[in-house]
């Protein structure tokens, strides 16, 4: 009995230190996407929330760790929206139209691969790979805006608007988090 009294303080502090430090994590993702929002109100804090919550280490990632999860979930719709692509491809007989897709294709491929390179940098936590991690996560960020160019140019519907959407918003997120690590804090 008087070694239940005896760890009781212990096992009460390691629960208040627990539960502090996963507080601590939510506030700092609730920062985080309160950040985002003040400079991205077209994409918005309720967004950026859902956007992390689609991975469970967010609740308890550091910085570094919400960058790379970013990064990661961008990675994903990418490859998603590239795979859509390919299908559409198969099935589009327009020449035109096929030139389009086959460009769209050929942006998120590029995208896929500076995602993958970011993720990387980020990895590395040093300056100069966070400032190469924005660099082409801002490249990675102007695959959905081209991929539309072509259909506007056109002058027919994007069968992508949505994915584009999407992706552009992702992208903008995992920008501006990497961004906030860098010490030239460069959007």
């Amino acid at each position: 009995m008087k070694l239940v009294q005896s760890l009781s303080p212990l096992i009460i502090f390691s629960s208040l230190l627990l539960l502090t430090s996963s507080m601590s994590k939510a506030s700092l993702l609730d920062d985080t996407c309160m950040s985002f929002a003040a400079s991205h109100a077209d994409i918005g804090y309720a967004y950026c929330i859902r956007f992390f919550q689609s991975d469970k280490g967010s609740a308890t990632a550091d910085r570094y760790g919400l960058a790379a999860i970013a990064v990661k979930i961008s990675t994903a719709s990418a490859k998603t929206t590239a795979k859509r692509i390919a299908a559409l491809l198969d099935s589009e007989k327009d020449k035109r139209r096929k030139e389009c897709l086959s460009s769209c294709e050929d942006v998120y491929d590029s995208a896929v691969d500076s995602l993958d390179e970011a993720a990387k940098d980020i990895a590395s936590r040093n300056a100069d790979g966070l400032q190469e991690a924005v660099t082409v996560l801002s490249a990675a960020r102007d695959a959905p805006e081209n991929c539309e160019d072509g259909f506007r140019e056109l002058g027919e519907a994007s069968p992508l608007v949505a994915d584009d959407e999407e992706f552009s918003k992702e992208a903008a997120i995992a920008l501006a988090v990497t961004s906030a690590l860098s010490p030239l804090r460069m959007t």
